[in-house]
């Protein structure tokens, strides 16, 4: 088997991950994770520099995902294919959660008519496990597994709400937050605060800090236990919907929904 050449942070990796860490399967799923909205088409070239691993590497595994259908190329430029949605279809149908949300957000967007999501917390993002949206001219353009910068979202806040102390400062120390509209809040000190209003409120209002236009309200999910395990959010263009209407319409819809599905999360 060829050597592996690793960079220091690959290094770390293996020292502190144990014996049974599978190095080539974890550098597979980066160069999978190298495709985005933005970067639809990649170079081998591209993709190296993207990941940080030398061209040889990623030439095998590239290889090894055209062959097993999860990529395509022309010789040039590679891109993933359909198949790769089984990796996500794995998830949303072993997860009882999604199951549960997917209806409920859709009903809630019906009676709303604005965008409904459900998220978890992925490090330093929010992932959406449910999402619907009225049909519009201009589409809203989360989805199922769109993500997010937890620290600038209702969603994120809610959830990051939710952790201890000692997780909340460990997040905040490697947290290096950037201006993702003029609005965005990056101060460290009120971002806790933000976090601090959102566990003592049961609710968190994010207003164009993650894209301009855009406004959201969110309430934690939580199972029987009472243990947070996603938020819920109602988002809307605000030149449509006022910071008051999503007080005090929708937190009470979302809150209501919250309640409802707690019952049947266990």
């Amino acid at each position: 088997m060829p050597r592996l050449d690793r960079s220091p942070a690959e290094q770390m990796q293996v020292e502190t991950a144990g014996p049974d860490f599978l190095e080539a399967l974890a550098r597979g799923l980066r160069v999978i994770e190298a495709f985005n909205r933005e970067r639809r088409q990649l170079t081998l070239s591209d993709i190296a520099r993207l990941v940080d691993l030398p061209r040889a590497s990623v030439r095998r595994t590239l290889a090894t995902l055209v062959h097993l259908g999860y990529a395509e190329t022309d010789e040039r430029l590679f891109r993933l294919t359909p198949r790769i949605l089984n990796l996500a279809s794995a998830y949303l149908a072993s997860n009882a959660v999604s199951g549960i949300l997917q209806p409920a957000v859709e009903q809630l967007s019906a009676e709303t008519n604005e965008a409904c999501s459900a998220a978890v917390l992925d490090g330093e993002h929010v992932v959406m496990i449910a999402h619907a949206a009225p049909k519009r001219v201009i589409e809203v353009s989360a989805q199922i597994g769109f993500r997010l910068p937890a620290f600038a979202t209702s969603l994120g806040r809610v959830l990051l709400a939710a952790l201890d102390d000692a997780s909340l400062d460990a997040f905040l120390a490697r947290l290096q937050p950037a201006k993702l509209t003029p609005a965005t809040v990056t101060d460290k000190k009120a971002l806790r605060g933000a976090i601090q209003r959102a566990r003592t409120d049961g609710f968190s209002f994010a207003d164009q800090e993650a894209e301009i236009g855009f406004r959201s309200i969110s309430v934690p999910l939580r199972r029987l236990d009472g243990k947070v395990i996603a938020s819920l959010n109602i988002g809307a263009q605000s030149e449509r919907c006022t910071a008051r209407i999503m007080h005090a319409k929708f937190l009470p819809q979302l809150r209501d929904l919250a309640d409802g599905l707690q019952r049947q999360l266990v």
